[in-house]
């Protein structure tokens, strides 16, 4: 559990740097200079997130339940996941009308994905690990559309278009996942029967 939290805390830890600590942040990326701080920021993401992943893989062995989730909420949680990844992939397309409405859909779509597997799987494992990310999500969601709110930040949305693209590619990425790479890098497959 110790690897986990080490990895939850260098991951959503320098997520949270722009959220709650921006004037440190810009006077860093001055003294580092943009690009070196970028790298910085990479690279602690991707130590965070590789041991926030080996300290789950361990501590979900050895873990409390804490409850036994029916079964329906598996059936619940594939549903709210999909709509996970549709709003992740609009987040990556500049005029989309899910980003004028929502702001942030990448933070939507991990609240979605956390709040998902909160609710279907009960180890103090996974309570650290989802309730940590849904609690950053939603601190992030109201934060950033705080910020939104008071630079007036405006998002372009022409057309549909976009939005067309984000559900098809959220679908590709959900059946992707779901049918073939859950279960062979997590070691769950969702849809077993």
């Amino acid at each position: 559990m110790a690897l986990l939290l080490v990895g939850l805390v260098l991951f959503i830890g320098i997520h949270s740097i722009r959220l709650f600590a921006p004037d440190w942040r810009e006077f860093m990326m001055q003294q580092l200079g943009k690009n070196n701080w970028k790298i910085l920021h990479a690279a602690v993401a991707i130590i965070g997130l590789l041991t926030t992943i080996m300290g789950y893989g361990y501590a979900r062995y050895s873990a409390e339940w804490l409850w036994f989730p029916p079964v329906w909420t598996r059936h619940v949680a594939a549903l709210i996941i999909l709509f996970a990844f549709i709003y992740i992939a609009a987040a990556a397309m500049p005029y989309s009308k899910i980003k004028a409405r929502v702001g942030v859909p990448m933070v939507v779509g991990i609240k979605l994905w956390a709040f998902a597997h909160l609710i279907s799987n009960g180890t103090t494992a996974d309570a650290v690990l989802f309730g940590s990310f849904l609690a950053w999500a939603v601190a992030n969601f109201v934060i950033s559309k705080r910020r939104i709110k008071q630079q007036g930040e405006t998002f372009l949305a022409p057309d549909f278009k976009y939005d067309f693209i984000a559900v098809v590619v959220g679908v590709l990425a959900y059946v992707a996942v779901a049918f073939y790479l859950h279960g062979l890098l997590i070691g769950v497959a969702p849809f077993a029967v």
